[in-house]
């Protein structure tokens, strides 16, 4: 049965069959962190949605330490390949088969800086996950609004949403209560809020707006850093 690890922000440790895997690893300083990232020591995969700071975080050195393979974009891909790191970079709406399972990139609307010697340049996009491991599906969004995509992805028949609440820099309670319509998974994990003033959001609430637009068959769980799903 697969376990997913809620870490703080949008940080995620997913384990299954071949699997041993962190969703953007922004560990050191999250000061919602329930993990270092020194405590990862046998990771084989990263899945990164995008390059900002509060999800790159310690992608590079937990790669470089493990050998872990960093799944994100194609132009990000290349950026941390120039590091060392080792990757699969792929794009939106591409589906790949790998040992432990399938990925699947989705559509983000959102920035992706990659910071480089004190310069910022863009240069992929961001991206949301599809990721499949013993015949279960995690849709993990990133950083997004909503998005009428989002829609498609009731086809993928997903297991668990982890969506994010904290508006500002991405969907609101509101939007993710839409959200939760448009993708109609069995459950959905709040993510993305209370780490900073800006992102302040109660995860009751967004349970609550998806109770009230009479949402049935989608279970809202509500994890606290440090918390795991089995599912």
């Amino acid at each position: 049965m697969p376990k997913l690890r809620y870490l703080g922000h949008s940080a995620f440790y997913i384990e299954g069959t071949g699997l041993k895997g962190l969703i953007d690893p922004f560990l050191t300083g999250n000061p919602k962190a329930a993990a270092k990232a020194a405590d990862f020591t046998d990771i084989n995969a990263i899945f990164l949605t995008h390059t900002h700071g509060d999800h790159l975080g310690d992608t590079v050195e937990i790669a470089l330490r493990t050998g872990a393979t960093v799944y994100t974009c194609n132009e990000t891909a290349a950026w941390l390949t120039s590091k060392g790191v080792k990757t699969e970079g792929m794009h939106i709406g591409g589906r790949a088969r790998f040992p432990f399972g399938r990925v699947k990139l989705t559509p983000a609307w959102h920035g992706d800086p990659i910071i480089e010697d004190g310069e910022t340049r863009y240069g992929g996009i961001a991206c949301g996950f599809v990721i499949e491991v013993d015949g279960k599906r995690v849709y993990h969004a990133g950083d997004t609004g909503l998005t009428m995509e989002m829609k498609l992805l009731e086809a993928e028949k997903i297991d668990v949403a982890c969506l994010p609440i904290g508006g500002y820099f991405t969907m609101d309670i509101t939007d993710a209560a839409r959200a939760v319509d448009f993708i109609h998974p069995i459950k959905a994990i709040p993510m993305h809020y209370d780490t900073f003033p800006k992102i302040k959001a109660n995860p009751e609430d967004f349970s609550m707006a998806v109770a009230e637009a009479d949402l049935l068959g989608t279970e809202i769980v509500i994890l606290a850093p440090g918390q795991t799903l089995e599912f």
